[in-house]
């Protein structure tokens, strides 16, 4: 039976997955219901599955810790029905190439699509092909928080690269201010990026970019680089980008009529057991851990704002992304991501939020039923 002119697709994504609580498919559990709604999911894989690797001690920031993982603690990404694993990420490497492809292969093996990572450049820069009812859709994946080495390469194992250079300039009178921080894209890595999505456009009615990029924990700032990566991709013929990494909402932008979503927020994360109540970035940005969500009751260790979160979601056709739309979702105290309706105070106190870091970008909201549609035309 031929599929109709008008047959869709939906996709739905989420941020940051990589629970460290047994069992790990109780992330899942609230908002794996929601989810099965869609006919593909999208996650970010924040772990590595591995028995094996050794741990590199980077000369700074944290290494690997608790990364790596046990395979049996993935259960999560099949409770949660996900279908495309963005390995692209800056702990892929944490224990070396062979955790990474180790994961690759866990994946795989579960049926699963894996982005962004792979033995070599060219394998960490193949897209998801999926089909379903006539429609085709090409998914890449690329990490912009990368240390050196990390990047794949001709007969290097790593992560797909989307880089940027960072340069410090002296700004304010007050001893201990930070300085004015520029960021540019590395320039090479955007037109491989441009290629990448040029190719995939010729197998694809849509090509859906997944960036782990920006800065984690801070509300709302997004960094220099990231607009000129998003918008050079849009120009190269991208559809929808879905950010994370930042483990919260950041802006929401419209750029010739198509969606770039800078960070989804966190989605089925605990972060470490180890972190302490008061914890901070860089000496600089302290924040604390509500105490519902620490030990013994709680298993959520990142701030308050990193509670509110979204479920991304686009109904796709042959001509296209017809609809992109996001439901606003809270993460209780046990690390596990619901989808609020618009009965619950928390549906507006996310919209607003996510008004609220949008409002330096072109973007327009409009409340449809349970979802927050963002409007292609200002």
């Amino acid at each position: 039976m031929t599929p109709k002119n008008d047959a869709t697709v939906t996709l739905m994504a989420g941020g940051d997955i990589g629970p460290v609580y047994e069992p790990t498919e109780q992330f899942a559990e609230l908002i794996a219901p929601v989810l099965q709604q869609a006919d593909f999911r999208l996650g970010q894989c924040e772990r590595v599955y591995s028995e094996r690797g050794d741990d590199p001690q980077f000369l700074y920031g944290p290494g690997g810790q608790h990364a790596r993982q046990h395979p049996r603690m993935a259960g999560v990404w099949n409770a949660a029905g996900i279908d495309i694993v963005s390995m692209a990420s800056n702990h892929s490497m944490d224990w070396g190439p062979d955790a990474l492809l180790d994961t690759v292969d866990m994946f795989r093996g579960m049926g699963k699509h894996v982005i962004g990572a792979g033995r070599d450049g060219e394998e960490a820069r193949k897209p998801a092909i999926i089909e379903h009812n006539g429609v085709t859709i090409a998914v890449l994946s690329y990490c912009s928080v990368l240390r050196d080495g990390q990047a794949a390469g001709p007969g290097k194992a790593g992560v797909a690269p989307a880089r940027a250079y960072t340069y410090y300039l002296p700004e304010e009178f007050q001893p201990g201010a930070p300085p004015k921080i520029i960021t540019t894209p590395y320039e090479e890595d955007v037109k491989a990026l441009q290629e990448d999505i040029r190719k995939a456009k010729q197998q694809a009615d849509v090509v859906i970019l997944s960036m782990h990029w920006g800065l984690r924990h801070v509300a709302k700032t997004i960094c220099m680089y990231q607009q000129p990566i998003a918008h050079a991709a849009i120009d190269a013929g991208a559809d929808l980008i879905l950010g994370h990494h930042a483990h919260s909402i950041k802006a929401v932008e419209v750029y010739k009529g198509k969606v770039c979503f800078y960070s989804i927020g966190n989605f089925m994360q605990t972060g470490s057991k180890s972190r302490s109540t008061g914890t901070f970035d860089w000496n600089l940005i302290w924040y604390q851990i509500p105490a519902e969500c620490q030990p013994p009751n709680g298993m959520y260790n990142f701030p308050e704002h990193c509670r509110k979160t979204m479920v991304a979601k686009a109904v796709i056709s042959k001509k296209g992304i017809d609809r992109v739309s996001f439901l606003p979702a809270y993460i209780n105290h046990r690390a596990q991501p619901y989808v609020v309706k618009p009965d619950d105070p928390k549906f507006q106190e996310i919209l607003d939020y996510t008004e609220w870091v949008s409002d330096q970008h072109p973007h327009k909201f409009r409340v449809e039923g349970d979802e927050v549609v963002v409007e292609p035309s200002l």
